[in-house]
């Protein structure tokens, strides 16, 4: 199944211990402007993660008709930058260092990417960074359109790993007509959101699905009740960086086949990118 619309659309989005702060009251203007900004704010934020190297967890439980785990895999990925990109590199599987053979792979697969670089033409360097600007920024507009898509109450505040946030309650705006492609699935879930006072970057993000949600040329489909919980961290004190991705996902196939399960991805190890790194064989890395 390929999670990628869904991924992206969480990943825009964007725990520790959570006590009770100092009370104040905004109003739903106030709440727009916030998420505006956020928004302004997370463009310089994505420069700053592409410094930035890590080691990233997904693992898949699929459940039974009961909500029992019946098969649980997992995948550990290096993420690196190579040319300004973000290459994954498989590690392991199931926590379990990988065969000789997949090992080589995996390097083989990095090595190819290396030589492309190597043999890209300055031209081609700006098509291709130029297209991941426009991504960037297709992302800043997207969380943009979130301010005019929804209906804000504020919920308090809250401290979450030490740093005070608003909470802040969402529920999709009556009638509402979405402006962009990506934006399509918007009323199509509510949120709560911890958005952190100080710089206005979301901590933490707890979003349901109210109505079905479809995409993909063979059309998956995911259910009401399918639930998303995504968290934040500061790294560095310079950079907001992934902690952990959660999914409930009930769904289905091509109209055929279902599935549920839940999507747990963890992110740890964050180093800040070297130029002068040197991409090694699997083997050597410590």
């Amino acid at each position: 199944m390929n999670y990628k619309p869904l991924l992206v659309f969480m990943m825009v989005l964007l725990a520790g211990s959570v006590v009770v702060a100092r009370q104040e009251t905004l109003s739903e203007a106030e709440i727009r402007a916030i998420i505006r900004e956020s928004a302004d704010r997370d463009a310089e934020n994505m420069k700053r993660r592409r410094d930035y190297t890590y080691v990233r967890r997904d693992e898949e439980r699929r459940l039974d008709g009961k909500g029992r785990v019946k098969s649980t895999e997992s995948k550990t990925y290096e993420i690196t930058i190579l040319s300004g990109e973000i290459v994954e590199r498989l590690i392991a599987k199931d926590d379990k260092p990988l065969s000789e053979k997949d090992a080589q792979n995996e390097d083989q697969k990095i090595q190819k990417i290396v030589s492309r670089g190597e043999k890209e033409s300055e031209n081609q360097r700006r098509k291709r960074l130029g297209k991941r600007d426009k991504e960037a920024e297709e992302a800043r507009l997207f969380v943009r359109e979130i301010a005019d898509a929804y209906r804000f109450r504020f919920h308090g505040t809250e401290v979450v790993e030490g740093r005070p946030a608003y909470v802040v309650d969402a529920d999709p705006l009556p009638g509402y007509k979405p402006r962009l492609k990506d934006a399509k699935f918007l009323p199509k879930f509510r949120f709560r959101a911890w958005i952190d006072q100080a710089e206005h970057h979301w901590i933490k993000l707890d979003a349901e699905c109210i109505d079905t949600v479809s995409w993909g040329l063979f059309i998956a489909r995911i259910h009401k009740g399918s639930k998303i919980h995504l968290e934040q961290s500061r790294v560095n004190d310079e950079v907001w960086l992934p902690k952990r991705l959660m999914l409930n996902i009930d769904a289905r196939i091509a109209l055929l086949k279902s599935l549920d399960m839940e999507l747990d991805i963890t992110f740890r190890d964050y180093q800040k990118f070297r130029t002068d790194a040197v991409i090694r064989p699997l083997g050597e890395v410590q």
